[in-house]
């Protein structure tokens, strides 16, 4: 139990020291990232969690290490999902490129800490109620689909939710203020659009989280491996960002990939309810991850070849958590 303990308490001040490297080294002065320097960040924490796997391997047995590469790749596969809402969410608010990693960055913390209290909960939650599979199992079904249906649909920004609720309770300026979330002007406190930024990308993990965590815990209910692996999709979320956001755009098919992705962990979840914990066995959830991601990529690529590039003005499609559906335009000839 002692050791345990430490393991957790290591696992937390390694990623706690690599956040306070990031911040006060590689990212100290406000700047636009490069994609050079997102790919190589971004296979840095590839590596990394590679690394770990390997370590789990050796030090915990085979199958840890095979629940936690898969885990892994299934979170760093969903995780794309909210590089698109991201990239909906920066082109909405039009965030300068130079304060972007700013806000990624103090949305991942908060990411760390609610993803941490959902993983706690869930696997409780398991641990104590069997059949809660089946909740969290068809709750997978369910989001896969609806992704599905809003793949291809424009989100109506304009009145998301959450963002006329924060325009009620705080005083905002028009424009932004540098890099601050909050600025005094004539003896009262203003929010900036930065800070409506990053209340938008809180919430965005912490729905995207109710998706994911179920998702893993499906692959495995051991709360360490459940987090570790959520934990190093998280960490490389921000390079992953800097590295995709040009060519987001071109992964049409993606969405659609990822939603098959959720309904077969989901149906997987179910079934090993039903006929015992290994009846699809955890190595063919990932082969088929990786087929259903691998070919949505491949496929789009393939399609969006020599397309001209999205101007960057215009808002992409997709699901933001909150915003409803913008009506569908009629035709001209229809008026």
């Amino acid at each position: 139990m002692e050791s345990s303990i430490w393991l957790w308490v290591g696992f937390n001040l390694f990623v706690l020291a690599l956040l306070a490297f990031d911040l006060g080294v590689l990212h100290r002065k406000e700047r636009e990232i490069k994609v050079g320097e997102a790919l190589w960040l971004s296979l840095f924490y590839i590596v990394l969690a590679l690394l770990f796997g390997a370590g789990l391997f050796w030090l915990r047995g085979t199958q840890d290490g095979i629940d936690f590469l898969t885990g892994y790749f299934i979170e760093k596969s969903l995780s794309v999902d909210n590089i698109f809402v991201i990239v909906l969410i920066f082109t909405y608010f039009s965030v300068p490129a130079q304060y972007q990693h700013r806000v990624l960055f103090w949305g991942i913390l908060g990411a760390l800490f609610m993803r941490g209290v959902l993983i706690f909960a869930g696997v409780q939650l398991i641990h104590q109620f069997a059949w809660m599979a089946l909740l969290f199992g068809g709750f997978l079904i369910v989001t896969g689909v609806k992704m599905l249906i809003v793949a291809d649909q424009k989100p109506d920004m304009e009145n998301n939710i959450v963002l006329k609720a924060v325009r009620r309770r705080f005083r905002l300026t028009e424009t932004y203020r540098g890099k601050h979330f909050f600025v005094r002007e004539n003896g009262l406190l203003y929010a900036t659009p930065l800070f409506l930024v990053l209340v938008m990308i809180e919430f965005t993990d912490l729905v995207f989280a109710v998706d994911s965590i179920p998702a893993i815990i499906a692959i495995t209910t051991d709360p360490f491996i459940v987090y570790t692996s959520n934990v190093f999709a998280i960490l490389g979320l921000r390079a992953l960002y800097f590295a995709l956001a040009g060519i987001v755009p071109r992964f049409i098919y993606l969405k659609y990939g990822l939603s098959l992705v959720l309904v077969v962990i989901g149906s997987k979840m179910i079934a090993n309810y039903f006929y015992g914990g290994k009846f699809v066995p955890t190595e063919l959830a990932l082969l088929i991850t990786v087929v259903l991601i691998g070919g949505s990529i491949a496929l789009s690529l393939i399609r969006t070849r020599g397309a001209p590039p999205a101007e960057p003005q215009v808002l992409p499609t997709g699901w933001v958590p909150g915003s409803p559906a913008m009506p569908a335009e009629k035709p001209a000839d229809a008026e």
